[in-house]
């Protein structure tokens, strides 16, 4: 792992799971963390837990977004964590269901980035890691527009990298695939839990700090010459699933 020459990392969605997960690691790395969350309890819990500042915020709101990065200034790492699903066929879903997911997953990403790249420029460059899903590459009936999401979300982790190349600004996704969550681990029980990892070729699901540490990695000076990329953090889930016996 190479050295952080980040200073300061706002991570979205960093009340609990995934985001606290690696709003702990980037810590651990030496980055002032800003944590953010639509719960704002959440957030400032996460803070709390490593040393740095919370903030409450809804993604969603592109002037909420743009009002708190006035209030956090220059930062030079943006991880854009934040996520919903709302699943269900896709012929029976309602309107405030899409509209939620897109508002959360693909335009508050966008929100994010313009509200905080500008001072990554003007501060000669920085990272963003997006975060896609191995839903992007597995479609399964009734998962919603939360894959389609997804898959908006790699190509905007493209485009970005494109545009901000010049401003020394590196954009690049880590997509998860089948995690071990706080949420998944109440949701699988332990027969559920060893049939997935016999389908998985790396033989498990993954755990939290296999993101965390893919993140951190893109951060990082080791991954000074890596943008416009998308890490499939899945254990090979995505290459295809291995029988099982």
């Amino acid at each position: 792992m190479g050295s952080m020459r980040m200073s300061v990392a706002v991570v979205t969605g960093a009340g609990r799971g995934l985001g606290l997960r690696i709003a702990t690691a980037l810590a651990g790395r030496g980055h002032r963390v800003v944590a953010v969350d639509i719960d704002e309890d959440g957030a400032k819990g996460a803070a709390a837990a490593v040393g740095g500042r919370g903030f409450g915020c809804d993604v969603a709101d592109r002037d909420a977004v743009r009002e708190l990065a006035e209030r956090v200034g220059p930062v030079d790492l943006l991880v854009n964590n934040a996520g919903i699903w709302r699943f269900g066929p896709l012929l029976d879903l309602g309107r405030a269901d899409v509209v939620d997911v897109v508002n959360v997953n693909l335009l508050g990403t966008l929100w994010c980035v313009q509200a905080f790249a500008p001072g990554m420029a003007d501060g000669g460059g920085g990272a963003i890691v997006n975060l896609s899903s191995g839903a992007a590459r597995m479609h399964s009936a009734g998962t919603g527009v939360y894959p389609v999401t997804k898959n908006a979300i790699e190509a905007l982790t493209v485009q970005l990298a494109v545009e901000l190349g010049p401003e020394r600004i590196r954009v690049n996704a880590v997509a998860p695939g089948s995690i071990l969550t706080e949420a998944t681990a109440r949701i699988l029980g332990p027969a559920e839990r060893a049939e997935r990892d016999r389908t998985i070729p790396a033989g498990r699901m993954g755990r939290p700090e296999d993101i965390s540490e893919a993140v951190a990695y893109l951060a990082s000076d080791a991954a000074q010459y890596v943008t416009g990329q998308v890490l499939y953090v899945d254990g090979g889930l995505t290459s295809g699933r291995v029988a099982a016996p």
